[in-house]
Order: structure tokens, then sequence, then C-alpha cells
């Protein structure tokens, strides 16, 4: 079995438009949520979202490709190239080279959604636009970025919910550990249009904190009332060991675990018996024990049941050690199909600079949460271990260990 390495990270989330904005932004932990005017207009319950820049590729893409990019594929494009100039591979390498590319989405709403309203308008098909087809697919991510990076490797989407990015993270480091490929761009994406979650604050599922949004996102707080969606792009160029040696390249961590589950019980509600067997797995996978983990990335999404769920598996898990444990999504709210890869993204920041990013807004602590160790500010520290948790509706469960080299 091949060891897989990190060698470029590239982000693109509410709190930051690259690694060093990030990185800043996790030590200060500044919050990257705000209120969204377009989503009042429509008629949300709560117009709390992460808030991100608008990008234009016309100096970067040809009108013909642009035209092919969801909104979220924007996202994807900024972070994947990112990560590949991090990983010092260029335009040339990229053509003479197989590398592939796994990105984890679960939807395309605004593009399904504008399609249809010019359809309707006009009552003809062939208004939409040729690029709007490569928009609405669920594998719009990969299937854009391969054809306009010339990639020759593997190329697929991942679907599953909220760790939709995770197991393209996992999925890839499973191909490169088997020796089917070499080389993987992987991550994922997440729109922030007003269109992409109304279904989701139909079923009340966000906070209604709107007088203080920078305060919604409350993970393993007592007074936690929803979570706040958010989204960008993730992007992290993983490798053999050897094709980074050979290259030369930096290497930042190794991925050496893997977890999965399904919780198999309900669509919405989550158990913590599946998140338990996904992480109990990673562990395995790495060959580690519990007390060996230094930090640990949690899901915990700022939902009541979600993280009192997640933090009683922790605290089965970790019974008797107490790694440090922050969610991330306390600052940058809930960035849905592009989490796990970010938060891959964020720990891998840490551990190449020696801090944990706090859990902020934990004012008062679930009393289900007692044991777990859950910084408020920034901690100075050397982590050689992390664990990062992505769990998704339908109760599907990813767990990743990475480990510093």
């Amino acid at each position: 079995m091949k060891r897989v390495v990190i060698t470029g990270l590239g982000i693109f989330s509410s709190i930051g438009n690259g690694v060093d904005e990030v990185r800043q932004s996790l030590r200060e932990g500044r919050s990257g949520i705000g209120m969204s005017q377009a989503r009042v207009d429509l008629g949300y319950r709560s117009p709390l979202t992460g808030i991100l820049p608008e990008i234009n590729l016309k100096d970067i893409l040809d009108r013909k490709s642009r035209l092919r990019y969801a909104e979220h594929g924007v996202y994807a494009y900024m972070a994947v190239r990112e990560a590949l100039q991090m990983a010092g591979i260029d335009d040339a390498y990229l053509k003479a080279n197989e590398i592939g590319i796994i990105m984890g989405n679960d939807s395309s709403a605004k593009a399904v959604i504008e399609g249809i309203d010019v359809i309707r308008e006009k009552n003809n098909t062939q208004f939409v636009g040729s690029g709007n087809v490569f928009q609405v697919m669920n594998s719009t991510l990969s299937m854009n970025l391969a054809v306009s990076l010339g990639l020759k490797g593997v190329s697929f989407s991942v679907s599953a919910a909220c760790s939709s990015s995770s197991h393209a993270i996992g999925l890839a480091a499973t191909l490169i550990r088997s020796g089917i490929q070499e080389r993987i761009i992987c991550g994922g994406a997440q729109e922030v249009n007003e269109y992409s979650v109304s279904s989701f604050d139909g079923i009340a599922a966000f906070s209604m904190r709107k007088d203080e949004p920078q305060k919604a996102s409350r993970p393993f707080d007592v007074g936690r009332d929803g979570l706040v969606p958010s989204g960008g792009g993730a992007a992290v160029m993983v490798e053999s060991l050897e094709s980074a040696l050979e290259r030369k390249a930096t290497i930042l961590a190794e991925i050496v675990g893997y977890g999965v589950s399904t919780s198999g019980e309900h669509l919405t509600i989550p158990t913590s018996e599946g998140p338990y067997t996904a992480m109990k797995r990673a562990l395995n996978d790495a060959g580690i024990e519990p007390e060996a983990v230094d930090y640990v990335n949690a899901h915990a999404t700022s939902t009541p049941l979600g993280d009192a769920n997640e933090a009683e598996a922790l605290s089965k898990l970790f019974a008797g050690t107490r790694p440090y444990v922050s969610s991330t999504k306390s600052m940058t709210g809930h960035e849905l199909w592009m989490a796990g890869a970010s938060e891959i993204v964020y720990s891998t920041l840490m551990m190449m600079d020696g801090f944990i990013a706090p859990n902020i807004n934990l004012e008062e602590k679930d009393p289900k949460a007692a044991t777990l160790n859950i910084p408020t500010e920034a901690v100075e520290k050397q982590i050689d271990i992390v664990l990062s948790n992505s769990f998704g509706f339908g109760g599907t469960n990813a767990a990743l260990v990475i480990k510093k080299i």
C-alpha cells in the first residue's frame, strides 16, 4: 500500500480568499457570517449566510469556458488553482503527466432554476443555452475542471450530502494507496446564492439569531438554535509519497486514515453510533489509538441534536483522554458539500503553523460535551495527528485522519 501525502491546499471561503487570509482568520477567530438581503426578499425565515466576494473569471478563462461554470464551479476553480500552485504543478506538468480529479458536490440549484425560468418565459428550450447543461449536472465541478485543466486521470464527483468532499478526499487517498492513480486533486464546493438552501430554510434547519449574525453559529453551546449555511470552494492536492519525492514537492501532511459508516435510521436525525463507528474505523485504518490524536475538527454544525450526538460519540471514543476539539463552523458556518475538504485545509494549516483554532461563540457548554476539551481562544500547540469529521443527511458519515510528517 502506497503512502498518500498532501502537497497543495486551496481555499475560497467566508473567512478568506486563499490560505494566507484564512490562516489569519482561524488564528483570530474571525466570523464570516452576515445577512443576505436577497434571502429576505425571497421569503427566507433566516437570511443568515456566509458572505463571499464575487469572483470574475473574465481575465482567467475564455467566454466559452466561463459559460460552463456554475457559481460554485467558480469557487472550486479558484481553490484548485491555488492548490496546484502550492504543490508546484504548472500547466506544462498537467499536460505531461496524468492527474485525476474527485470533487464533492450534491446540488447545483441556481443553474437549474435559472434555466427553467428561461424556458417558462420563452416557452422554448433552445433559449436556455448550451452552457446550462454543464452547470446543472451534479458532476459540474469535476467535468469542467478536468476540461479546463486538461486532466487525464480519474474524474468524477461524489454526492453524499454534507460528507461529500470528505468522501472525495478519502476515495482519492484509496485510489492512490492501491496504485490505481499517482496524483489526484480533490475537494468540494458549495454555492451561496439565495436559491441554494431554500428547502433547508423551509424545514427550520437554520439559526434565527438575526440580530447577531456573527454569533449565530454556536457549536456545542447550550443556546444554539440551528446551523448557518455557507459555502465556497476547497481543494487538496494529494499524491503518492513517491510522486511527491520525485517532484521534490513540499509535503504538508500525510493522509493516514479514512473511516466510513451509515447510520441508517433516519434521513435527517443523526445518531451517535454511526459517527462513532466512522471515527473508530478511521483511527483503525491509521493504525493509531485515540490517545495519539492531538486535535479533532468536529462536524458540529450548531444544531441541537447533531452537536449533542457527536459530543456523545467523541466522549465515548476519547474516554480517558482529552484532545482539543473545536468546530471551525463556528466561524465559517456550515459549508455543506465543501465542508469536509475545507476543514482538512483548515486543519492542515493549523498543523503547519502549530495552533488550534477556537470554537467561538461557546458561552455555556452543552452538558453532553462536558468532558470535551473545547478551546474558546486560539491555542499555540504542535499538532501531529488530526481527526476530521463530516456527517450528512441520510446518515452518511466520513472521518479522515491526517498526520504531520
